[in-house]
């Protein structure tokens, strides 16, 4: 499963002692991968490729709070594409858990 999405970076704010920036995928698309059978992972995690601009990597995204999930935004990847806390961010991610 391949989504794309524009979403607002935003600081992790369960701890202030990590500077951890992330970025929330609207419910919807958070739903449909909820629906995808796949390996069951620590915290509920799922595996994906992800890219932002041209900065390609593989991470997890995590569920959060609303139904949907979070990913992480990596320092690396912040700086290659200047995202800043508050700004927006458009995300290519595939479902590789699949």
């Amino acid at each position: 499963m391949i989504v794309e999405f524009d979403g607002d970076v935003f600081a992790w704010d369960a701890r202030v002692d990590v500077a951890m920036y992330l970025t929330a995928l609207p419910v919807e698309l958070g739903a449909a991968i909820r629906e995808i059978p796949r390996p069951t992972r620590g915290f509920g995690s799922v595996r994906v490729h992800a890219r932002v601009g041209e900065t390609r990597w593989r991470t997890s995204i995590f569920p959060s709070s609303d139904g949907s999930y979070v990913l992480p935004l990596k320092k690396s990847v912040r700086d290659a594409e200047a995202l800043v806390e508050g700004g927006r961010v458009h995300v290519h991610l595939e479902v590789i858990d699949a």
